[in-house]
């Protein structure tokens, strides 16, 4: 193995048996994409039982050894910005950062810039992970651009790897705080939907077909009654795209001021406009993990942010 590279290994549980070999791997390693694995396969960098293997579509069968040869990550096109960041935990593995609303969390199409990678690539000077193929991303996960709250950021490929599988096994501990529209019956309940890309608006994320999309799960729970709304306090087992704002869109309760999924009566939408609420009322408020290196218990909480704050005081009058 070339000293640049990195080396993942195990053995092929029973649980992707039969499958693909680009697909179970992304299964048993998922801090690795599907798509990255297939690249890596292509170029000679995965062993099955000590052999080579160029074809994706080679069947697992259980036992099997595998290797992963990483190559070392390429350079990210991005440039490092001094943007400010809320930093609420920081070591040599990882940090934890409060996100504010209006804040991408990557560079994308509309968002070449001032993201929260460019500000990391400021912060931690390129000490951050490129276990997925890209030098200093650092990014675990994601929430939304307009979603305030908790976010992880793995410096080294060990809590990188180590996070992922966290979040694959669905053991993180996230809890977001939204406020939805009308009032959920039952009070507390569980949200069960495959999540999948709109048909008819990509721009969307919808429930879809078993089969399609990816399994979600959401559990909530009524904290507080409020004028023609309810805050609540969502607990995901899952992390898929828009999934609280999807869930619980879905069962008619959509989030305040999203302006994907919510169509609020008269009412809410002029108490909206008079507190200038502009984005979904929704916070991640806590986030608790393993330390992927250490193996210590981390709890992390966030206080709802003033426009949250601001928004529940008009509804309790």
């Amino acid at each position: 193995m070339n000293p640049a590279q990195s080396s993942v290994t195990g053995t092929i549980p029973d649980a992707v048996a039969g499958q693909r070999l680009d697909a179970g791997l992304a299964v048993v390693e998922p801090a690795l994409s599907r798509e990255r694995i297939k690249a890596l396969i292509r170029a000679g960098a995965v062993m099955l039982d000590g052999k080579p293997q160029t074809r994706p579509s080679v069947k697992l069968v259980p036992g099997m050894a595998y290797a992963i040869a990483i190559p070392e990550a390429r350079a990210l096109d991005t440039e490092a910005q001094d943007i400010a960041l809320e930093i609420v935990y920081e070591d040599s593995d990882l940090l934890v950062v409060d996100k504010p609303a209006g804040l991408v969390v990557h560079p994308a199409a509309g968002h070449a810039d001032g993201t929260l990678v460019n500000a990391l690539l400021h912060h931690c000077a390129g000490q951050l992970s490129g276990i997925g193929g890209v030098a200093r991303p650092g990014i675990v996960h994601r929430i939304d651009k307009d979603t305030s709250g908790l976010l992880v950021v793995a410096k080294t490929d060990a809590a990188h790897l180590g996070l992922a599988a966290q979040f694959a096994e669905h053991s993180i501990n996230r809890r977001y705080v939204a406020i939805v529209q009308g009032r959920p019956s039952p009070a507390n309940g569980t949200v069960r939907g495959n999540i999948g890309r709109s048909d008819h608006d990509r721009k969307k994320m919808a429930l879809v077909t078993e089969g399609r999309g990816k399994h979600a799960v959401t559990h909530f729970t009524s904290e507080e009654k409020l004028s023609g709304a309810t805050r609540i306090e969502c607990r995901l087992e899952t992390g898929r795209t828009h999934q609280v704002r999807v869930h619980m869109a879905s069962i008619g309760h959509a989030l305040l001021g999203d302006p994907l999924y919510s169509r609020p009566p008269k009412a809410l939408r002029d108490l909206l406009k008079a507190a200038d609420f502009r984005r979904q009322a929704l916070h991640a408020q806590r986030l608790g993990f393993i330390h992927p290196v250490t193996g210590s218990e981390c709890d992390f909480f966030s206080p709802i942010p003033a426009d949250m704050a601001e928004l529940l005081d008009r509804l309790r009058v």
